[in-house]
């Protein structure tokens, strides 16, 4: 199914009362947003907590699955350390969108550094696009946020499904993002890239009804777009591996941008599929908890083999 536009938030759209328990969310997360940042983060974990005490069934089997079967090394009380963390970091995900929001740049400078700033520099100085490889961690909107206190940022979203959230996160993003385009919109992506706009890209999610290929990723054959080699090769950008990683302390966070992926696009779909997957799996690895296993990552197997989520 196509993405729909997203339009600006305008008030007086959500003032029936359909609307008013988002209302009282963005009322809620902006009351957090003034308390200091320790305590935003641990009231974060506790939302996650409760997200985890309210998530049916079906949605804890799909991570019990997708832990054991891309750590089987791990012990059971290991992954269940893994998916007890992860749930924390998706409610402080949940905070750090507000924070997003409402926090002004100079407070938000605090909290971050950048590491390897030098191999975007040397991409653009080139006169090559940049595309920042990621994957859907949960700490990828703070560190979109982040990143485009330094320099213009495109990204790419998702139409949400409650419109007033929709219209509300698509104007905040587009108060501090470049462009906040449709995955759906690809001459506009490649417009922006070649305009010398850092482009925020995750591909790990499994897109069913687009072109994939299987490639290992945790050391699943996974079903993996072949539309990142297709995006490098219109655009003629250097795809480098970004990961915007929590710090263990609580005091912020680390962008860590890599080295580009050299001789990328290579032409054989397989083979730049496997290397997109591989450096995503390289930060999963690195903190596990920071990654959304609650999606349904495998879903889509190869011919004949059997469901991965029964």
């Amino acid at each position: 199914m196509g993405e729909q536009s997203s339009v600006k938030f305008k008030a007086s759209d959500y003032y029936s009362p359909g609307f008013w328990p988002m209302w009282c969310i963005f009322g809620l997360l902006r009351l957090v947003t003034l308390l200091p940042y320790r305590v935003e983060l641990a009231l974060g974990r506790l939302l996650g907590r409760i997200i985890s005490l309210t998530t049916g069934r079906a949605r804890h089997r799909v991570v019990d699955i997708n832990l054991a079967r891309c750590f089987p090394e791990k012990s059971p009380s290991e992954r269940k350390r893994i998916k007890s963390a992860c749930y924390q970091n998706i409610g402080v995900s949940l905070i750090e969108m507000a924070i997003c929001w409402w926090w002004p740049a100079e407070k938000l400078k605090n909290l971050v550094e950048i590491e390897g700033r030098e191999h975007l520099d040397a991409a653009l100085d080139s006169g090559r696009g940049v595309i920042l490889l990621t994957g859907h961690f949960t700490s990828l909107e703070i560190g979109a946020r982040l990143l485009a206190l330094y320099l213009p940022v495109q990204v790419m979203y998702r139409t949400q499904r409650n419109p007033m959230f929709d219209s509300y996160l698509y104007t905040r993003r587009s108060s501090y993002f470049v462009n906040a385009v449709s995955r759906k919109n690809t001459r506009q992506l490649i417009k922006g890239i070649k305009n010398g706009v850092p482009t925020w890209y995750a591909p790990d999610q499994d897109f069913r009804r687009e072109r994939n290929v299987f490639a290992p990723f945790m050391g699943i054959a996974t079903a993996t777009i072949t539309a990142s080699s297709r995006l490098a090769q219109s655009s003629g950008a250097a795809m480098l591996p970004y990961y915007p990683q929590r710090k263990t302390d609580g005091s912020g966070y680390i962008l860590r941008i890599g080295e580009a992926l050299e001789d990328f696009p290579s032409g054989d779909d397989l083979e730049d599929a496997t290397r997109i997957n591989q450096s995503i799996e390289h930060y999963v690895r690195l903190q596990p908890d920071n990654y959304m296993w609650i999606h349904q990552r495998f879903k889509t197997r190869p011919p004949g083999e059997a469901p991965f989520y029964p």
